[in-house]
């Protein structure tokens, strides 16, 4: 099947981004859920090893338009790269000028791996926005420095100490105080009880909670920022209400690294979000009046 890919610019109050719209092929009837990658990180619209590409490529020969884009600062867009915190503009913009260039678009679903996943629910924290008809989500960001120091103390410090080989090296003297010291940094963060840096987590919380629609979460079982955002989901006050009252579609994805970069995980990232897609948005188009 051959696909059809598309740039347009996306014109929005003060700046310009470059978009890429991959549409299903002919052959496929259309639908009325569309799929907006929202690029996190320093990256542009291809992503880490073509990983945005391939999945506009893959749900639009599963019969979903898709646009990714490259906000302000990054790629093919001028202007100075935002916060994460501060994309509402620029997702609205992008969605705006979706529907525009294809009408057929009705709703859309916010793709986000990292903070684009974080902005994703900030997003609709802060527009509460009627089109988004469901969030995928892999790897979300809630990193602040308590957070980061206990993913490490649960997922690397204690660990080690149940390793006899990390006893004999120490008893030998092949431990550098320095080493030692950072260990028990990370412990004291961990077991602090200050706030900062939650600020944005909370208002993701909130956009959880807010949003009539579905979740997709995916999570790399061999990465860091997955592993704090389950100890969040778990330990935050916050994040434990919205999850046991709102519950995803939740699949761990084994052995993958951040950006899923093995091929046999990026696979698996692909198939499991067309899969939720048809499930979620599919059966629901075909049952929709035309």
């Amino acid at each position: 099947m051959t696909i059809n890919e598309q740039a347009l610019w996306l014109h929005g109050e003060g700046f310009d981004m470059l978009g890429i719209v991959s549409l299903p092929p002919a052959s496929t009837p259309a639908q009325r859920t569309g799929v907006v990658i929202v690029v996190g990180g320093a990256q542009y619209r291809a992503g880490s090893h073509r990983q945005f590409v391939k999945l506009a490529r893959f749900l639009a020969e599963g019969g979903f338009p898709v646009l990714r884009f490259d906000l302000p600062g990054m790629g093919d867009s001028p202007g100075e790269l935002p916060s994460f915190e501060d994309t509402a503009p620029h997702i609205a913009t992008a969605i705006d000028g979706f529907q525009r260039q294809h009408p057929g678009v009705e709703r859309v679903v916010l793709w986000g791996l990292c903070d684009g996943a974080s902005a994703s629910l900030l997003y609709v924290d802060a527009t509460h926005d009627p089109r988004i008809a469901g969030l995928a989500l892999l790897n979300p960001w809630v990193r602040s420095e308590v957070s980061l120091a206990r993913a490490r103390v649960k997922h690397y410090y204690w660990q080690r100490l149940r390793e006899p080989e990390f006893w004999r090296k120490l008893l030998r003297g092949g431990i550098r105080l320095e080493s030692l010291r950072s260990w028990a940094c990370a412990f004291h963060e961990a077991r602090s009880k200050g706030s900062e840096g939650l600020a944005f987590p909370s208002r993701m919380a909130q956009g959880w909670q807010l949003l009539d629609a579905p979740i997709l979460l995916l999570l790399s079982q061999r990465d860091l920022t997955a592993q704090e955002f389950d100890d969040c989901l778990k330990t935050d006050s916050a994040w434990i209400s919205v999850a046991s009252s709102k519950k995803p579609t939740r699949i761990d994805i084994t052995g993958a690294d951040h950006t899923c970069s093995h091929p046999g995980a990026h696979q698996t990232l692909l198939d499991c979000c067309l899969k939720w897609l048809r499930k979620t948005h599919q059966e629901g188009d075909r049952q929709s009046p035309s």
